[in-house]
This record gives structure tokens, C-alpha cells and sequence, in this order.
């Protein structure tokens, strides 16, 4: 039996994970800093001894990239300090990890999509420091775990791009949106799913790093675009440049990622971004 500790619960991914977890067959124990101390890893190794843990799914990041500018010492604490404790007590207590991280680990300038044996060059304290947490994970190195890259989240749950243009598209006639980063969104509850699936496949000796995002290649302004034709929203997107709408922390300008290595390791298919956001705006009630 997988006896799971979720954390960051409250998160995007975390509270997919935790509406799914009725259809699994596992023991699942959803935690927040009120519960779990990630960044002691006394605290870390209680609870996973009272519970019998034996998987670790880290939902738990700082993800406020523009404040992590001016904030590097609380997002090392939860990027980097964090996940050496969580993976400290993996490899004592022999507990599977599996680590999300982001493209934010590479620099945006490439012009084809980034395998994961990519090298890094993160361009941001938020990208620097989820970087450090993934070469912390990988020098300890517990066995069975796993760092799944990802991009673009958006989700049913929290404040995100999607529940942001959904807002403003009520409110504005016209709004302009970055068309010079392109990307692939990625709905937490595909990410959720696909955690769950390949959970028990997991089997290795030393890290692993895969790639995850749904299928496709946008723009911001094509996510917009179609994000206010689903909603049947009548306000105009226009495309705008980076440089026109500055922000303290610099976004890769090219984030695709090649998923190839997760689809063939574990036998998965990978949902079209469309078919994502259909059912992420179904579920708000949006979809028109």
C-alpha cells in the first residue's frame, strides 16, 4: 500500500491531486506548513515515521516570481533548503520522491524544444533557486525519485493566467497580451493524473529528471485568444512585446519542452492544451 505525503497541498497541482485521490487505492496524507515543517528535517522524518510514508509527492514551492527578485532568502528556504531535507529523509527512510521544478531552470533562447539533459541558465532568483533545489535532490540522490519539469500551470484552483483573463475580460474591451513567449500551458490536473499514473512505475537507482506540459505550441496571446472564444468573452486581445510590459523577473521567451522521455518511459499520452483549458473552464462554469 502507498501511504502518500502530499505537500503544499493548497497549491495548484496539490489540490488536483487531492479531488482525484478518492479514485486511487492509496493512503493519502494532504499537508500545508501548518501540518509538516519542510525545512526541518526532524519534523519531516516524524511524520513520515508516524505515517509510514512511503512516497513524498512535493507540491510545495515559492512561486511568486517577481517577489523572489527581492526575496531570495525565503525562496531558497522553500526552492532549495526544503527539498535537501525532504530528500535527506527519502534517502534514510527509503521513500520515494517525486519533485515538481520548472522551465524556469533554462534560459528561453533556444529555438527547439528543451530535453532535460539541456544545459541550464536560469535567468531569475525564482528559476536559480528551484535549480539549486534540483542539484540538492540529485547529489543526495534517494533512490526511486524523480524531478518532473513543468510549464505554464494553470488549474481549476488558486490564482493563475487563466481565472486572471477570465476577470479582466469581463472587465476591459481590449487587453494586451505577450506574444513573443512561447511556451505550452500545462493543467495541474493532467500533471496530477500523470503523477498518479506513473507512481508506481517508478523504479531507478539515481534521479530522474522528465519533462511535463500538455501537447501544443502558443504565445500568451494565443492562450488569451483562446481562452475569451471559449468563454465567449467579447474583448479584444492584442498582441504586445516582453519589453512593452516590463516585470522584475525576466520569463524565458522560448519554454517548449520535449516530453518525449516521460511518454516512452511510462507508456502515457499527453492531453492537447485546448483539451485542457475545455475542461478547466467547464469546471468554473465558464465554458460557453
Amino acid at each position: 500500500m502507498h501511504n502518500i505525503l502530499i505537500t503544499g497541498s493548497n497549491g495548484q497541482v496539490g489540490s488536483e491531486l487531492k479531488e482525484l485521490s478518492s479514485k486511487y487505492a492509496y493512503n493519502f496524507f494532504f499537508t500545508t506548513k501548518d501540518d509538516i515543517d519542510i525545512t526541518s528535517k526532524e519534523s519531516i522524518k516524524s511524520f513520515c515515521q508516524n505515517n509510514s510514508i512511503n512516497v513524498i509527492i512535493n507540491c510545495a514551492a515559492y512561486t511568486a516570481v517577481d517577489i523572489a527578485e527581492s526575496d531570495e532568502v525565503n525562496a531558497d528556504v522553500i526552492n532549495r533548503k526544503a527539498v535537501k531535507k525532504l530528500a535527506l529523509v527519502s534517502k534514510e527512510l527509503n521513500v520515494k520522491l517525486i519533485h515538481i521544478s520548472t522551465d524556469y531552470v533554462f534560459d528561453g533562447k533556444s529555438c527547439k524544444p528543451y530535453h532535460e539533459e539541456y544545459q541550464t541558465n536560469p535567468q531569475s532568483v525564482y528559476g536559480k533557486t528551484k535549480l539549486e533545489g534540483e542539484k540538492e535532490l540529485i547529489n543526495i540522490n534517494p533512490p526511486n525519485s524523480i524531478i518532473i519539469r513543468t510549464s505554464w500551470v494553470y488549474s481549476y484552483y488558486g490564482n493563475n493566467f487563466v481565472k486572471t483573463m477570465l476577470r479582466l475580460g469581463k472587465e476591459k474591451e481590449s487587453l494586451g497580451v505577450i506574444f513573443d513567449q512561447v511556451g505550452t500551458p500545462t493543467y495541474a490536473k493532467d500533471l496530477a493524473k500523470t503523477i498518479l499514473c506513473i507512481l508506481p512505475q517508478i523504479d531507478s537507482q539515481k534521479v530522474e529528471i522528465y519533462n511535463y506540459s500538455n501537447e501544443g505550441v502558443l504565445s500568451w496571446y494565443d492562450f488569451a485568444k483562446e481562452i475569451m472564444k471559449m468563454a465567449k468573452l467579447p474583448c479584444q486581445i492584442n498582441p504586445i512585446e516582453t519589453k512593452d510590459y516590463p516585470t522584475p523577473a525576466m520569463r524565458p521567451h522560448y519554454s517548449l519542452l520535449n516530453k518525449n522521455k516521460i511518454k516512452s518511459t511510462f507508456n502515457i499520452e499527453i492531453p492537447y492544451w485546448k483539451d485542457g483549458l475545455d475542461d478547466c473552464l467547464r469546471r468554473l462554469g465558464e465554458r460557453k
